[in-house]
């Protein structure tokens, strides 16, 4: 059964295998998260919490050209901010499963541009499956922001040298699928247009097994590396708030770099003159 909200986000169960595919359904902008979709992720999430004819999950974007390409910049824009250092109202930080306490697994699968805020999603995933065209990167830098708790949900994917080069190298650079499935990022690389059957495949499998242990697996998994995350998190919003040039600024370096396309933060970053960069293999 399909469940389309109208907030960009769908929800298909197969309760005869036990399986739930979230997509990102806005793919005309790349699949950017608007405010409602950010609330109805979370409450998606929470939602599945309960359905315990639901065993494993797979979320993915809609389209093929992007995954995600992080939050809509028009309604970033619309996110009032207090004035202190030491907080920041960040729309995405509770969009993904692990943020809701969902720990049922959770594949990615993941076609065309993750880039940003996508990272909030496929940090909270157990494990990535992507389509040979897949690629990814971090625009922040390249348009005066911290990239906090986008990396530090990367770190927990990636190789430390491979994040800190893809968060520090903005927009010039994009990780091919192939070289994030070498780094580990990745743990599956299919034929492009293929990895959600794929995930579903995997997710199927997972579903078969007895419920409470392959719960309890997710959470030992993430309990290895909880503490060192959480501490991390802690520390981002005041990174962003200190570090980021003022909204009048960024501004100004998204239309002189051609970054302020329809879509996130991230979905014109390829657009723009020189900004085009190159894949890495």
């Amino acid at each position: 059964m399909s469940t389309p909200d109208g907030t960009g986000i769908s929800l298909e169960r197969d309760k005869e295998r036990g399986i739930a595919v979230v997509t990102l359904d806005r793919a005309r902008k790349h699949n950017a998260i608007t405010l409602d979709m950010a609330r109805e992720l979370g409450e998606t999430w929470r939602r599945l919490r309960y359905e315990d004819e639901v065993r494993a999950v797979v979320v993915t974007g809609a389209g093929g050209r992007a995954f995600c390409t992080g939050i809509d910049r028009d309604d970033a824009g619309r996110v009032p901010q207090p004035s202190s250092p030491y907080a920041i109202d960040d729309p995405l930080v509770a969009i993904g499963p692990k943020a809701n306490d969902l720990w049922k697994p959770v594949i990615a699968a993941v076609e065309g541009m993750a880039c940003g805020g996508a990272f909030y999603l496929l940090g909270e995933a157990e494990f990535l499956i992507a389509g040979e065209g897949a690629e990814f990167f971090d625009p922040h830098t390249t348009y005066g922001m911290v990239s906090a708790f986008e990396t530090i949900h990367m770190a927990q994917k990636m190789p430390f040298g491979e994040v800190a080069r893809m968060a520090l190298m903005g927009t010039a650079e994009r990780i091919s699928a192939r070289r994030a499935y070498e780094t580990g990022l990745v743990s599956e690389l299919t034929p492009a247009g293929e990895a959600l059957d794929a995930a579903v495949r995997a997710a199927a499998v997972i579903a078969a097994y007895p419920t409470g242990g392959v719960q309890g697996t997710v959470r030992a998994l993430w309990s290895a590396k909880e503490a060192a995350r959480a501490q991390a998190l802690a520390h981002a919003p005041h990174l962003v708030t200190l570090g980021n040039l003022p909204a009048d600024r960024q501004a100004e370096l998204f239309a002189a770099r051609g970054g302020g396309g329809a879509g996130g933060a991230g979905a014109g970053a390829g657009r723009g003159a020189g900004s085009e960069g190159f894949r890495l293999r």
